[in-house]
């Protein structure tokens, strides 16, 4: 799986219009092979638009589905677009997988309850930030990022 970098702003501090973010995206399906099709703008756009994780329903069955791809194409898409790290994948293996946007810029943090499979964004400054640039001093290594995904039970399982 290939993974794009991305630093550590948070995506509720957005600094690029939809269609910046939809251009970049574009850009990089096609550098790793994609053809630009109705379908596959289509379902950027439906993620670019949600403020919330979507999965293969919530996209399929959207109204901003315009090009009229079946469920099959857009999970291929869907696969497709996370193995060239354009989207990221979340969600508890045996439940309902969900996906979101990865940006080059910001990023996003979950909670996911093993209950019920709620998704949260967590709404706090990211605690890895620090911890990426002293590791980035002590190794070496250049355009760290990382994804968390914090498990445990929602209030309403608790």
């Amino acid at each position: 799986m290939l993974h794009h970098h991305h630093s550590v702003t948070c995506r509720h501090h957005d600094k690029h219009s939809a269609q910046e973010v939809l251009d970049e995206a574009l850009h990089r399906a096609k550098d790793g092979g994609l053809r630009r099709t109705r379908a596959l703008e289509d379902v950027l756009r439906i993620l670019i638009a949600s403020h919330q994780p979507l999965n293969l329903a919530d996209i399929s069955e959207s109204k901003g589905l315009k090009s009229g791809a079946d469920r099959a194409t857009v999970y291929r898409l869907l696969v497709k677009l996370e193995e060239r790290g354009i989207i990221r994948r979340l969600g508890l293996h045996d439940r309902s997988t969900y996906y979101t946007m990865l940006e080059h810029d910001r990023h996003d943090d979950y909670l996911i309850c093993t209950g019920c499979g709620r998704i949260q964004r967590l709404d706090i400054q990211c605690p890895v930030e620090a911890l990426e640039r002293d590791i980035e001093k002590a190794s070496g290594f250049k355009k760290l990022h990382h994804e968390l995904e914090f498990y445990g039970l929602c209030p309403k399982c608790a």
